[in-house]
């Protein structure tokens, strides 16, 4: 880490952006000057939570920092982004990127032209589980993924956390991101299917991706199951991988002399959001690129987008 203090601000301090607050005021090479949330009274609770400062607009609180997390509905990001860009302000911006790849390639080509570091909230890049594999992985062939969550609660006047868009936007694009980082070949083919069931938009959905290289994926995702599940597992031509980022644990089993040998996956477990929100800053500080930039988010949403649509399109 450099020895640079970067002064932070958050925007949005809702259930997730009240952690970035928090964490940012733990790390050391952080100054946490202040927050801002369209709820000032909210504001103002975790200002006084997390001892600094609320304000009531976005262009005060640039006017005081260098970098900040974005942390508010998707469809605000491209906004919000813009505007914090336009004051010469870094930003790591929770994911999706946006809602429309449009919105998601204008704010890479405005950080771009004004050589800003743009950072995507894929926190699961930062989870240990997936640190471990990447020195265990060499070819995948076959990746099949699982990410299921129970309905988010109700809000007074809004609609549960993350229903306003997809569940392929909201909780897949985690495991879209991911897979192609890991596979890194072009798409050939996409077949999904999803429905809603208690929101507008799907709260069920599968896809399955086959890659140029040969490489298939399989990834399902509900927002409506009573069970929390976070795995992936990948299989390779010597061995097979399983790995679970809520526990952060994970085993590993190869082929050896005919058989099949099991062992573990060495994993020092963590708090990924916290690890990402430190990288941030580091990036900052140093002028580095991102574990995930805003040209990785935008690939992310342009495939999650293009699920969506294949989607929609059977229900016509």
């Amino acid at each position: 880490m450099s020895s640079k203090t970067i002064k932070v601000g958050v925007i949005g301090v809702g259930s997730l952006g009240q952690w970035h607050a928090r964490i940012y005021s733990e790390i050391p090479e952080a100054d946490l000057v202040g927050v801002y949330d369209a709820d000032f009274a909210r504001a103002t609770e975790i200002a006084e939570r997390y001892h600094t400062r609320p304000y009531r607009t976005m262009a005060e609180l640039a006017e005081h920092i260098e970098a900040a997390s974005i942390v508010v509905p998707a469809e605000h990001h491209c906004a919000i982004a813009k505007e914090m860009l336009e004051h010469g302000i870094h930003l790591l911006v929770e994911k999706p990127i946006a809602t429309r790849t449009a919105d998601a390639e204008t704010m890479v080509s405005l950080a771009q032209s004004r050589k800003l570091i743009l950072q995507v909230g894929h926190v699961e890049r930062f989870n240990p589980v997936l640190r471990s594999l990447e020195e265990i992985m060499v070819n995948p062939r076959f990746i099949e993924a699982h990410r299921l969550a129970a309905y988010p609660p109700p809000r007074p006047g809004l609609p549960p956390r993350g229903t306003e868009i997809s569940v392929v936007l909201d909780l897949m694009i985690h495991d879209l991101e991911i897979i192609l980082h890991l596979v890194r070949a072009p798409l050939r083919e996409i077949h999904a299917v999803g429905v809603p069931v208690l929101s507008a938009t799907e709260d069920i959905a599968n896809v399955r991706l086959t890659f140029q290289n040969g490489c298939v994926a399989n990834v399902t995702t509900s927002r409506i199951s009573p069970e929390p599940m976070r795995k992936i597992r990948i299989f390779q031509e010597d061995a097979y991988i399983s790995l679970d980022y809520q526990k952060q644990e994970g085993q590993l089993y190869r082929k050896q002399q005919g058989g099949i040998v099991k062992g573990t996956v060495p994993v020092e477990k963590g708090e990924p959001l916290a690890v990402e929100l430190a990288s941030f800053v580091d990036c900052v500080s140093k002028h580095d690129r991102p574990l995930v930039d805003g040209e990785q988010g935008v690939r992310a949403l342009q495939l999650a987008t293009e699920i969506c649509r294949q989607i929609r399109e059977q229900k016509l």
